[in-house]
């Protein structure tokens, strides 16, 4: 179980929960590697300007100031646009990167990155201040075709697929199908009803509907459309044909309903049972114009998304160039807390060690060293014990570290290596010994439930 952190907000993992964590990370880098995404890692630090251009997030935002400021510095605060501050995520900085190094990068370009953020959160499960994060994105030059939008959620579905995880569902609508029916049915303020729509889940749809009329005007009749297709979930392309039932026209209604058919199609057929259609998905920051994504653990929908994203049109530009994307982001510190606070999977030893080599004498520590480079050589995490202590000593130690065999070299030079588990002790030769594949690395697995 995870150990609460001592600041509050800004976790830190003992030896056993950081190797649940690597794990996780490179889970997902291998996954996103083997779909060509390259890997990039941004400054973590931004001017005030450049991170809050797009949506109304100031109160999350961590200002960077020095205990001595230099001359000239004193008084620049947050909403300075040139006063700096941490990154909240990293598709913001990711666009200003795009359009500094749009010379230098081949179109359509894949990236992942995976960084720490930093963002002003009350702290509880799955809410820090300090958290890690994992992005894909493709950005295009001009245009990115819709497919794209199709290929992001298939490989986000493999890549938690592959995580010790409970079941998931990613959650997907499209703003283009709600902005055109709020439009349809005389809501002009969509990103307002978005905004709200956005809420449903928190505050439910009576508190809602309050919203929509208190603070932009909408009627009863606007209300209860637009509650009815936030209404609207299935697990397959059927949502088309209830949208348009609800008996609103408009054309960009149709195309958003378009692009979110083709999402859903795709995935009964790639990633069946993980990807369903909810039109309740409203995400909350304004760079977003099509496809959106949030997903949940089943299960553990009290922790919230683990997994968000969506299509921006317009984030990144550089005069009259656009350069479209679509990414997503999983929350890996959110994710990690779940999976250590519920014992959902666990390391099978606590360090990477496999072997540690024991001491006849303190003047054979160089021998030991011998054989320790020996394994090390062959990619066996191995240890030298720092004192020649009785042998019984020496395997308590390795006992207490986790690691599984020790290794002993007698007088005449004999080789043996002890399994502590099991106490079998075999002859080897350093040369040509290896643990089997479940004891040369360190394994994280499930747990299944009692």
């Amino acid at each position: 179980m995870a150990r609460t952190a001592s600041l509050s907000g800004f976790p830190e993992w003992l030896p056993e929960e950081r190797l649940v964590e690597q794990h996780v990370l490179d889970t997902l880098r291998r996954t996103f590697e083997l779909h060509g995404f390259s890997s990039i890692e941004t400054r973590a630090v931004e001017t005030v300007g450049q991170l809050l251009r797009k949506g109304d997030i100031d109160k999350e935002v961590y200002g960077l100031s020095r205990l001595q400021d230099d001359e000239g510095e004193e008084g620049k605060g947050k909403h300075d646009p040139h006063a700096l501050a941490l990154h909240f995520d990293l598709t913001v900085p990711f666009a200003r990167y795009v359009v500094e190094n749009a010379g230098y990068l081949a179109f359509p370009f894949r990236r992942y990155q995976i960084q720490k953020v930093w963002r002003g959160e009350r702290p509880q499960e799955g809410r820090a201040r300090e958290f890690t994060q994992a992005d894909i994105d493709v950005v295009g030059d001009g245009d990115l075709p819709f497919r794209y939008d199709v290929e992001i959620a298939l490989v986000i579905a493999e890549a938690l697929g592959a995580l010790p995880i409970p079941d998931f569902r990613l959650r997907i609508n499209n703003r283009k199908l709600a902005e055109g029916f709020y439009r349809g049915v005389g809501l002009a303020d969509t990103a307002g009803v978005l905004r709200s729509i956005d809420k449903l889940e928190k505050i439910g749809p009576d508190k809602v509907a309050e919203l929509l009329k208190t603070e932009l005007g909408a009627t009863d009749d606007q209300v209860q459309a637009a509650l009815k297709l936030a209404g609207i979930r299935t697990e397959d392309t059927s949502f088309v044909a209830q949208v348009r039932s609800l008996g609103v026209s408009n054309e960009l209604l149709e195309e958003g309903l378009d692009e979110l058919e083709q999402v859903i199609e795709a995935a009964v057929k790639r990633a069946p049972g993980k990807v369903v259609a909810d039109l309740s998905i409203a995400r909350g920051l304004d760079y977003y114009t099509g496809t959106v994504v949030e997903t949940v653990l089943v299960g553990h929908e009290q922790l919230g998304s683990i997994c968000s994203g969506g299509r921006y049109d317009a984030l990144a530009s550089k005069g009259n160039r656009k350069f479209p994307g679509v990414g997503l982001s999983i929350g890996v510190t959110r994710l990690v807390s779940r999976i250590l606070s519920q014992d959902l999977a666990k390391a099978s030893r606590s360090v990477p060690t496999a072997v540690l080599v024991a001491l006849n004498a303190d003047d054979t520590w160089g021998e030991a060293q011998d054989v320790a480079t020996q394994l090390r050589s062959r990619g066996i995490a191995t240890e030298v014990a720092a004192k020649a202590e009785k042998f019984g000593k020496q395997i308590k130690f390795a006992d207490r570290r986790g690691i599984p065999f020790v290794w002993f070299t007698d007088d005449d030079g004999k080789h043996q290596v002890k399994d502590i588990r099991s106490g079998v002790q075999v002859d080897a030769d350093p040369a040509t010994w290896t643990p089997s594949d479940e004891d040369l690395h360190v394994q994280v697995t499930g747990v299944s439930p009692e």
